[in-house]
Protein backbone atom coordinates (compact mmCIF):
# COMPACT_ATOMS: atom_id res chain seq x y z
CA UNK A 1 0.00 0.00 0.00
CA UNK A 2 1.56 3.16 -1.08
CA UNK A 3 1.47 6.22 1.38
CA UNK A 4 0.34 9.17 -0.70
CA UNK A 5 2.86 12.36 -0.92
CA UNK A 6 3.00 14.57 1.90
CA UNK A 7 1.32 17.68 0.65
CA UNK A 8 3.62 20.69 0.79
CA UNK A 9 2.77 23.89 3.58
CA UNK A 10 1.55 26.61 1.05
CA UNK A 11 4.32 28.89 3.26
CA UNK A 12 7.03 26.79 2.45
CA UNK A 13 10.30 29.49 1.17
CA UNK A 14 10.47 30.73 -2.39
CA UNK A 15 8.52 27.16 -3.27
CA UNK A 16 6.20 27.64 -6.52
CA UNK A 17 2.33 27.26 -6.34
CA UNK A 18 0.16 26.44 -8.62
CA UNK A 19 -1.85 29.22 -10.90
CA UNK A 20 -5.13 28.72 -9.09
CA UNK A 21 -3.76 29.21 -5.82
CA UNK A 22 -2.27 32.18 -6.72
CA UNK A 23 -5.36 33.22 -8.28
CA UNK A 24 -7.46 32.51 -5.66
CA UNK A 25 -5.09 34.12 -2.69
CA UNK A 26 -5.39 37.24 -5.26
CA UNK A 27 -8.56 37.71 -5.72
CA UNK A 28 -9.11 36.96 -1.44
CA UNK A 29 -6.62 40.42 -0.86
CA UNK A 30 -9.50 41.85 -2.66
CA UNK A 31 -11.77 41.16 -1.66
CA UNK A 32 -10.54 41.42 2.62
CA UNK A 33 -10.17 45.11 1.36
CA UNK A 34 -13.11 45.88 0.00
CA UNK A 35 -14.54 44.28 3.20
CA UNK A 36 -12.53 46.71 5.31
CA UNK A 37 -13.42 49.56 3.50
CA UNK A 38 -17.00 48.52 3.65
CA UNK A 39 -17.10 47.97 7.19
CA UNK A 40 -15.44 51.01 8.07
CA UNK A 41 -18.26 52.91 6.76
CA UNK A 42 -20.70 50.55 7.40
CA UNK A 43 -19.85 51.10 11.40
CA UNK A 44 -19.54 55.00 11.12
CA UNK A 45 -15.42 54.87 11.63
CA UNK A 46 -14.88 56.95 8.86
CA UNK A 47 -17.51 59.84 7.38
CA UNK A 48 -19.46 59.11 4.32
CA UNK A 49 -18.29 62.46 3.01
CA UNK A 50 -14.62 61.64 3.05
CA UNK A 51 -15.20 57.79 2.47
CA UNK A 52 -17.99 56.61 0.83
CA UNK A 53 -18.69 52.88 0.54
CA UNK A 54 -17.24 50.73 -2.26
CA UNK A 55 -20.51 50.36 -3.67
CA UNK A 56 -21.28 54.51 -4.30
CA UNK A 57 -17.70 54.46 -5.92
CA UNK A 58 -18.47 51.64 -8.24
CA UNK A 59 -22.02 53.64 -9.15
CA UNK A 60 -20.48 56.66 -9.59
CA UNK A 61 -18.10 54.70 -11.91
CA UNK A 62 -20.39 53.15 -13.73
CA UNK A 63 -22.39 57.28 -13.85
CA UNK A 64 -18.99 58.48 -15.88
CA UNK A 65 -17.89 55.97 -17.83
CA UNK A 66 -21.39 56.72 -19.41
CA UNK A 67 -20.90 60.03 -20.36
CA UNK A 68 -18.49 61.23 -23.39
CA UNK A 69 -16.43 63.33 -21.43
CA UNK A 70 -14.95 61.35 -19.11
CA UNK A 71 -14.00 58.77 -21.91
CA UNK A 72 -12.15 62.25 -23.21
CA UNK A 73 -10.29 62.93 -19.79
CA UNK A 74 -9.12 59.08 -19.96
CA UNK A 75 -8.00 59.16 -23.75
CA UNK A 76 -5.79 62.55 -23.00
CA UNK A 77 -4.21 60.84 -19.65
CA UNK A 78 -3.35 57.70 -21.74
CA UNK A 79 -1.85 59.91 -24.44
CA UNK A 80 -0.18 61.65 -22.02
CA UNK A 81 1.66 59.13 -20.27
CA UNK A 82 2.30 57.33 -24.25
CA UNK A 83 4.33 59.98 -25.32
CA UNK A 84 5.98 61.26 -22.46
CA UNK A 85 6.77 57.46 -21.52
CA UNK A 86 8.12 57.31 -25.61
CA UNK A 87 10.14 60.12 -25.43
CA UNK A 88 11.93 58.79 -22.24
CA UNK A 89 12.10 55.34 -23.73
CA UNK A 90 13.86 57.03 -26.84
CA UNK A 91 16.60 58.68 -25.08
CA UNK A 92 16.47 56.27 -21.95
CA UNK A 93 17.46 52.93 -23.55
CA UNK A 94 20.83 53.57 -25.72
CA UNK A 95 21.99 55.77 -22.87
CA UNK A 96 21.56 53.24 -20.79
CA UNK A 97 22.84 50.39 -22.57
CA UNK A 98 26.40 52.27 -23.59
CA UNK A 99 26.60 53.75 -20.05
CA UNK A 100 26.75 49.85 -19.10
CA UNK A 101 28.09 48.49 -21.74
CA UNK A 102 31.63 51.25 -21.44
CA UNK A 103 33.31 51.89 -18.07
CA UNK A 104 34.14 55.41 -19.30
CA UNK A 105 30.68 56.92 -20.34
CA UNK A 106 29.78 55.38 -17.24
CA UNK A 107 31.97 57.24 -15.17
CA UNK A 108 30.92 60.45 -17.43
CA UNK A 109 27.26 60.68 -17.35
CA UNK A 110 26.69 58.17 -13.77
CA UNK A 111 27.68 60.92 -11.93
CA UNK A 112 24.93 63.84 -13.49
CA UNK A 113 22.10 60.93 -13.59
CA UNK A 114 22.73 60.42 -9.98
CA UNK A 115 22.16 63.85 -9.10
CA UNK A 116 19.00 64.40 -10.84
CA UNK A 117 17.25 61.00 -9.68
CA UNK A 118 16.89 62.53 -6.14
CA UNK A 119 15.53 66.06 -7.48
CA UNK A 120 11.50 65.54 -6.86
CA UNK A 121 9.91 65.95 -10.18
CA UNK A 122 7.18 68.31 -9.07
CA UNK A 123 9.32 70.81 -8.18
CA UNK A 124 10.16 71.51 -11.67
CA UNK A 125 6.31 72.34 -12.06
CA UNK A 126 7.08 76.22 -11.48
CA UNK A 127 10.16 76.47 -14.01
CA UNK A 128 8.04 73.93 -16.99
CA UNK A 129 5.20 76.47 -17.05
CA UNK A 130 7.69 79.28 -17.49
CA UNK A 131 9.14 77.89 -20.45
CA UNK A 132 6.56 75.41 -22.05
CA UNK A 133 3.48 77.44 -21.47
CA UNK A 134 0.10 76.20 -20.02
CA UNK A 135 -0.43 73.59 -22.86
CA UNK A 136 0.41 70.20 -23.29
CA UNK A 137 4.19 70.73 -22.77
CA UNK A 138 4.37 71.21 -18.98
CA UNK A 139 2.74 67.85 -18.79
CA UNK A 140 4.18 65.44 -20.90
CA UNK A 141 7.91 67.67 -19.68
CA UNK A 142 6.66 66.66 -15.76
CA UNK A 143 5.94 62.96 -16.96
CA UNK A 144 9.29 63.21 -18.85
CA UNK A 145 11.22 63.97 -16.20
CA UNK A 146 9.74 61.64 -13.41
CA UNK A 147 10.82 58.46 -15.64
CA UNK A 148 13.85 59.28 -17.38
CA UNK A 149 16.84 59.34 -15.18
CA UNK A 150 15.54 56.22 -13.37
CA UNK A 151 15.35 54.32 -16.48
CA UNK A 152 18.49 55.00 -17.54
CA UNK A 153 20.32 53.58 -14.40
CA UNK A 154 18.01 50.65 -14.13
CA UNK A 155 18.64 49.92 -18.01
CA UNK A 156 22.56 50.82 -17.27
CA UNK A 157 22.45 48.33 -14.24
CA UNK A 158 20.23 45.67 -16.45
CA UNK A 159 23.56 45.68 -18.98
CA UNK A 160 26.19 45.67 -16.64
CA UNK A 161 25.06 42.06 -15.81
CA UNK A 162 25.43 40.99 -18.86
CA UNK A 163 27.71 37.46 -18.69
CA UNK A 164 31.50 38.40 -18.97
CA UNK A 165 31.86 35.48 -20.88
CA UNK A 166 29.38 36.01 -23.66
CA UNK A 167 31.72 39.33 -24.33
CA UNK A 168 34.80 38.02 -24.13
CA UNK A 169 34.15 34.73 -26.51
CA UNK A 170 33.19 37.43 -28.89
CA UNK A 171 36.28 39.38 -28.15
CA UNK A 172 38.32 35.90 -28.84
CA UNK A 173 36.60 35.45 -32.15
CA UNK A 174 37.29 38.80 -33.55
CA UNK A 175 34.10 40.96 -32.85
CA UNK A 176 34.77 44.53 -33.01
CA UNK A 177 33.39 47.03 -29.98
CA UNK A 178 30.30 48.21 -32.42
CA UNK A 179 29.68 44.57 -33.65
CA UNK A 180 30.03 43.17 -29.74
CA UNK A 181 27.34 45.85 -28.73
CA UNK A 182 25.10 45.10 -31.80
CA UNK A 183 25.07 41.19 -31.60
CA UNK A 184 25.90 40.32 -28.15
CA UNK A 185 24.82 43.17 -25.93
CA UNK A 186 21.94 44.47 -26.75
CA UNK A 187 20.16 41.27 -27.68
CA UNK A 188 21.26 39.86 -23.98
CA UNK A 189 20.08 42.59 -22.51
CA UNK A 190 16.49 43.54 -24.23
CA UNK A 191 14.54 41.13 -21.93
CA UNK A 192 15.31 43.05 -18.96
CA UNK A 193 14.90 46.31 -20.68
CA UNK A 194 11.35 45.19 -21.74
CA UNK A 195 11.16 44.87 -17.93
CA UNK A 196 13.07 47.65 -16.63
CA UNK A 197 10.26 50.08 -18.97
CA UNK A 198 7.68 47.66 -17.52
CA UNK A 199 8.38 49.00 -13.98
CA UNK A 200 8.87 52.56 -14.89
CA UNK A 201 5.62 53.02 -16.48
CA UNK A 202 4.25 52.12 -13.47
CA UNK A 203 6.16 55.22 -11.88
CA UNK A 204 4.96 57.41 -14.80
CA UNK A 205 1.07 56.91 -14.32
CA UNK A 206 1.87 58.20 -10.24
CA UNK A 207 2.82 61.31 -11.72
CA UNK A 208 -0.05 61.08 -13.85
CA UNK A 209 -2.49 63.44 -11.34
CA UNK A 210 0.38 65.85 -10.35
CA UNK A 211 0.97 66.54 -14.28
CA UNK A 212 -2.92 67.09 -14.83
CA UNK A 213 -2.84 69.94 -11.57
CA UNK A 214 -0.74 71.81 -13.97
CA UNK A 215 -2.82 74.12 -15.42
CA UNK A 216 -5.72 71.26 -17.15
CA UNK A 217 -8.84 71.25 -18.83
CA UNK A 218 -8.97 67.43 -19.31
CA UNK A 219 -7.44 64.27 -18.27
CA UNK A 220 -8.40 61.96 -14.86
CA UNK A 221 -6.67 64.08 -12.57
CA UNK A 222 -8.19 67.95 -14.13
CA UNK A 223 -11.52 65.76 -13.46
CA UNK A 224 -10.62 64.70 -10.04
CA UNK A 225 -9.61 68.11 -9.00
CA UNK A 226 -13.02 69.28 -10.22
CA UNK A 227 -14.42 67.11 -8.18
CA UNK A 228 -12.33 68.05 -5.21
CA UNK A 229 -14.36 71.58 -5.44
CA UNK A 230 -17.88 70.63 -4.94
CA UNK A 231 -16.52 67.35 -2.26
CA UNK A 232 -17.43 64.45 -4.17
CA UNK A 233 -15.02 62.27 -2.62
CA UNK A 234 -17.09 59.43 -4.81
CA UNK A 235 -16.03 60.73 -8.34
CA UNK A 236 -12.33 61.72 -7.34
CA UNK A 237 -12.01 57.39 -5.62
CA UNK A 238 -13.11 56.37 -9.15
CA UNK A 239 -10.61 58.55 -11.18
CA UNK A 240 -8.02 56.74 -8.52
CA UNK A 241 -9.62 53.28 -9.95
CA UNK A 242 -9.63 53.98 -13.20
CA UNK A 243 -6.04 54.80 -13.07
CA UNK A 244 -5.44 51.57 -11.35
CA UNK A 245 -7.04 49.54 -14.03
CA UNK A 246 -5.14 51.58 -16.57
CA UNK A 247 -2.27 51.02 -14.81
CA UNK A 248 -2.60 47.19 -14.52
CA UNK A 249 -3.93 46.69 -18.59
CA UNK A 250 -0.52 48.31 -19.49
CA UNK A 251 1.22 46.28 -17.02
CA UNK A 252 0.07 43.29 -18.51
CA UNK A 253 0.23 44.59 -22.23
CA UNK A 254 3.98 44.66 -21.50
CA UNK A 255 4.24 40.86 -19.63
CA UNK A 256 2.24 39.55 -22.59
CA UNK A 257 5.06 41.42 -25.05
CA UNK A 258 7.35 40.04 -23.53
CA UNK A 259 6.13 36.62 -23.44
CA UNK A 260 5.90 37.49 -27.40
CA UNK A 261 9.43 38.42 -27.49
CA UNK A 262 11.54 35.87 -25.58
CA UNK A 263 9.21 32.87 -25.43
CA UNK A 264 12.67 31.14 -24.48
CA UNK A 265 12.75 33.19 -21.45
CA UNK A 266 9.42 32.00 -19.99
CA UNK A 267 10.28 28.40 -21.16
CA UNK A 268 13.58 27.98 -19.03
CA UNK A 269 11.55 29.84 -16.38
CA UNK A 270 9.04 27.33 -16.02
Amino acid sequence: MTTPPRRRPLLTLRAPIARRSAVALGVACWLLFFAIWQFAVSAGLVTELLLPSPFKVLSTLVALLSTPDFWIDIGASVLRILVSFALASVIAVPLGIVMGSFRALEAFFNPFMAAWRYLPAPSFIPVLLMWFGTGEGPKIALLFVGVVFFLIVLVMDYTKQVRPEFIETSMTLGGTRGQILRTVIVPAVLPNVVVAMRQMLAVSWTYLVIAEIVASTNGIGAMMMRARRFLHTDEIMAGIVVIGVLGLLCDMLFRIAHRLLFPYIDESAR
